[in-house]
């Protein structure tokens, strides 16, 4: 068979536009990010050389980055946890159901929703009066008030209640990703392991699930990294309040470059949550190499 050998300079054609635009985009803020954060800067004096002064006092004297780093780790520690259940729902689907993907679709719908919207929603449901608050509604319908709390401004409790909204908005998201790639799995082996004996649940656990861990890795890597940036959700729902017992890093890194107009110290912020990102991402992948190795 004939293969087409296409010139490298042909190649270069077609993908330099696109690497030039990604560096643009990506690297090149990353580097002046990385810059700025050695400056002691307000955006409008003249910025001032301070080498590493930034990191020392984020690390060592800012007393709202480690409580702010803890809260990060876990709401994606909390974001990772749905993406057992959407496999597991994933495989009950693929097995019972003939046309899944309209239930799919419903639960996508939050997704797509704007965050401003899914915020004010979710703030309307914590809204801690008779007349608004809808958890607290129930609760006392149902002869619970001493359940009822002022969610959204007991600091207890607000963290765990932005935890519970990012779990439902992209519930449906990783629902699709891993029904998409149960979907991907053939036929031919649940038959012949049908032959074996093998079916129903232990289809699953011998074949469904081992062969699912690429696309499972997807999920976990997006949902892990995107909430390491959690920010529009708690921004629209508490502002990192109360007391900043919502503070995430990203939060933290807003309100120290554009409200306290320390953009060098909002850029080594953000420097440092470049390198969490990377760190963690190296981190899932190379478990990840581990464990697909093993059923491979």
């Amino acid at each position: 068979m004939n293969v087409l050998k296409v010139p490298a300079r042909t190649i270069a054609v077609f993908v330099l536009p696109c690497l030039l635009i990604y560096i643009g985009l990506v690297f090149v803020p990353i580097l002046v990010s990385v810059y700025d954060s050695l400056l002691d800067w307000d955006s409008i004096n003249k910025a001032k050389f301070i080498g590493l002064d930034n990191f020392k006092t984020i690390l060592f004297e800012d007393t709202n980055f480690w409580p702010s780093v803890r809260r990060t780790l876990m709401y994606s520690v909390f974001s990772m946890a749905e993406i057992p259940i959407c496999l597991f729902i994933a495989a009950l689907m693929n097995r019972y159901l003939r046309k899944a993907n309209t239930l799919v679709s419903i639960y996508f719908v939050p997704v797509i929703l704007s965050v401003v919207i899914i915020g004010q929603l979710w703030k309307t449901i914590y809204n801690p009066t008779e007349m608004g608050g809808m958890l607290n509604g129930i609760l006392n319908a149902l002869g619970l008030e001493s359940w009822t709390h002022s969610w959204l401004t007991e600091p207890k409790f607000a963290m765990y209640c932005l935890y519970f909204v990012s779990l439902w908005q992209y519930f449906g998201y990783h629902l699709l990703i891993q029904y998409t790639g149960v979907q991907n799995i053939p036929n031919e082996i649940y038959e012949a392991a049908k032959i074996d004996g093998a079916e129903g649940f232990k289809s699953d656990w011998y074949i469904t699930y081992p062969m699912a861990v690429p696309i499972f890795k997807i999920s976990i890597v997006l949902a892990f990294i995107g909430s390491l940036q959690a920010f529009d959700l708690v921004w629209v729902m508490t502002g990192g309040g109360p007391a900043h017992a919502t503070d995430t890093i990203s939060t933290h890194m807003y309100n120290m470059s554009f409200l306290s107009l320390k953009y060098g110290y909002g850029s080594a912020l953000a420097t440092i949550l470049v390198l969490i990102c990377l760190i963690f991402t190296v981190v899932i992948n190379f478990v990840f190499k581990k464990v697909e190795a093993k059923y491979t």
